[in-house]
Order: C-alpha cells, then sequence, then structure tokens
C-alpha cells in the first residue's frame, strides 16, 4: 500500500478530500488528517476493529489510550457518562483548541480506545478539515499523532507519509500544524482536577477558569493510565537527543567534546546562544518566544533526522509556565 496524498487548498479539492476521507472512514479504515496541534492518524471512534488498526499501523502499546476528537458539545457529551460543570466553563474558554478533557466514558467508547480503562480523553480541534468530517460521518474519530510510536508527532503530511505511507490509504495535507505540539490534557474525573500533559494552554489559563487552587501539576498517576504522553520515552527523534544549557562557545565546545562525535554528526537546535566559530553539522535557531518555538521544533528536529544527524543538542528552555509543555517534551525525547 501507498498513501494518497490529497491537498485541501482550494474549496473544490477540500470538498473532495472530506468526501473521500468520510467514506474511507466509514468503511472502517484509517485517515491521517490535520490537526491544529499535530497530525492525527484517524478511525472511528465507535467501531473497535478500525480502531484496532491504528494500534497495528503505529506498533502502539495497548496501554496507551487514544484521545477522541469531536465537532461540538453533542458529540463530546455522548462519549462520556459524566459531564460536569468545570467541563462545561473549560469548553466555553477552550474549544475548538488544543485542550483534552479526561471524562468517564461511555458505552459507546470501546474499551480499546481507553486502553481498558474507565475514562475516555475528548477534544474538539480547531482545524476545519477534521471538523467538516467529523460533521460528515456523524461519529467521533479517535486519533493519536500520524506516526509510529515513539516517534516524532508528524507537524507536515510529509512527516506522516515518511513515517506511516506504507501502511495506511489516505493523507490529508493541511499545511503545517499551527500548534506544533500535541494538546494540554486535564483530568476531570480525579478530584482536583489534574494537568497530564502539558500543551500550550497553561495551566495557568486553565486555574483561571477553574478557580485558584482547583488544578493539581503531575502528582501520583493512576494505576491505568488515562492519557497519551505519559511514558517515560516518547516524541523521540531517530538520534540521540540531548539538551544543555551552555554559558559561551567555549562552554558549549567543551560539553560537546565529552560525547567524542565528529562535528558534522552533531546539529544543534538553539533559541538564544547562537554559536559563531563551533562548526556543527547543522545550526538551527528555532524562535525564543514558547508559542512560535512550539510551532517550530518538531519540523526542526525532523529536518536533523533526514540530514543525518547521531546527535541532537537542544539549548534547554527558560524557566516559565509558557515553557513547560516544550520542557516536557523535550524530557521525554531525551530519555534513554
Amino acid at each position: 500500500m501507498t498513501a494518497e496524498v490529497l491537498s485541501i487548498e482550494t474549496p473544490a479539492r477540500f470538498e473532495e478530500a472530506v468526501r473521500r476521507a468520510g467514506a474511507l472512514l466509514r468503511a472502517g479504515q484509517l485517515v491521517a488528517l490535520p490537526t491544529e496541534t499535530v497530525y492525527g492518524l484517524a478511525a472511528n471512534a465507535w467501531d473497535e476493529e478500525a480502531v484496532r488498526r491504528i494500534y497495528q499501523a503505529k506498533g502502539r502499546p495497548a496501554e496507551n489510550p487514544i484521545i477522541v476528537h469531536v465537532a461540538g458539545l453533542e458529540l463530546a457529551r455522548r462519549c462520556v457518562r459524566a459531564w460536569p460543570s468545570a467541563a462545561d466553563q473549560l469548553a466555553a474558554a477552550f474549544w475548538p483548541g488544543p485542550l483534552t478533557l479526561v471524562l468517564p466514558r461511555s458505552e459507546e467508547i470501546p474499551p480499546l480506545v481507553t486502553a481498558g480503562g474507565a475514562t475516555v480523553g475528548v477534544r474538539w480541534p480547531r482545524h476545519p478539515f477534521i471538523q467538516a468530517v467529523i460533521r460528515a460521518c456523524g461519529f467521533p474519530l479517535a486519533a493519536p499523532s500520524a506516526n509510529r510510536s515513539t516517534e516524532l508527532s508528524p507537524t507536515t503530511a510529509e512527516h506522516v507519509r515518511k513515517s506511516l505511507g506504507a501502511s495506511i490509504p489516505l493523507i490529508i495535507d493541511g499545511g503545517p500544524a499551527h500548534v506544533g505540539i500535541e494538546s494540554s490534557v486535564l483530568d476531570l474525573a480525579s478530584s482536583p482536577p489534574r494537568l497530564l500533559r502539558p500543551g500550550m494552554i497553561s495551566a495557568e489559563s486553565l486555574q483561571a477558569v477553574l478557580g485558584e487552587g482547583a488544578l493539581e501539576i503531575g502528582g501520583a498517576p493512576p494505576a491505568i493510565v488515562r492519557s497519551p504522553g505519559q511514558g517515560p520515552r516518547h516524541y523521540s527523534p531517530k538520534a540521540r537527543l540531548v539538551v544543555l544549557c551552555w554559558r559561551d562557545e567555549a562552554d558549549l565546545a567543551a560539553q560537546v567534546s565529552a560525547f567524542g562525535l565528529a562535528r558534522e554528526k552533531i546539529h544543534l537546535v538553539t533559541h538564544s546562544r547562537v554559536p559563531l566559530r563551533e562548526h556543527f553539522g547543522r545550526v538551527a535557531i528555532v524562535p525564543p518566544d514558547a508559542e512560535a518555538c512550539a510551532r517550530a521544533l518538531y519540523a526542526e528536529l525532523h529536518r536533523c533526522d533526514e540530514a543525518g544527524a547521531e546527535l541532537i543538542i537542544v539549548e534547554a528552555p527558560p524557566p516559565g509556565e509558557q515553557w513547560r509543555a516544550i520542557a516536557d517534551r523535550l524530557r521525554r525525547a531525551a530519555h534513554g
């Protein structure tokens, strides 16, 4: 199988792509779709066999749940058994957008979607294409990132093609992802609500809606995983990735020498301290603003892999709440 890639750059192509994607999804097949966070590998969330194909295509561990995507509050409520007032408040503030709410799952959601757990993560994405497909199909879409398990998430259709193009029938090209990293995941089935995965909707923003002191960050995880992206190794490029701080070029050179690699095999991703004399295989400068950095980060790591890097050195993000999600992704990418 070789995936067909369809663009949606004109209204006619958009409508044709909705029709083609909808037909495959109704038939129990997989389609890679753009969202505002990263590209997702979508299947009918009510069809257990279709969801099983996601796990097979990605090589995804059975204990890793999948987020369910909806287009509207009515469909969101069908996916869950309880819809507290906090869900209404958060949906009003952040949906459509990069926030996933974890709630008790309804009987319509197969246990395979939730890794056997009693809760399900639900999100209303902002991208108009996935919204149009969900409305055309009339069912929610189970859609983890469209890449092999633990690898870098895709932010372009080309990233998807290189990772999964031989195992899925259709990829929809909606251009580069606008947010660039995965959604914030908030567990409303816990008391108090717990931030399971940081994203570009910050804990401070969530706290402003929920009320002071009404949010727990981290803490002991539940026995059954309630959110993807919880494994110690995740979001990883093919090359080894390390996160470093350096005072100046001499300090960077001293730290780099400890790895014992030829400089052309080492690629650098930096946001503030750009080396002028030290030479590497590639030096990429990402924006020093957290939102802009998130949009650029995965794409730069993909480029390092494609250029043959053996080691990727990423400058440590600054401290601060706005950088929490990027620091989380880099920590998991560097694990092991």
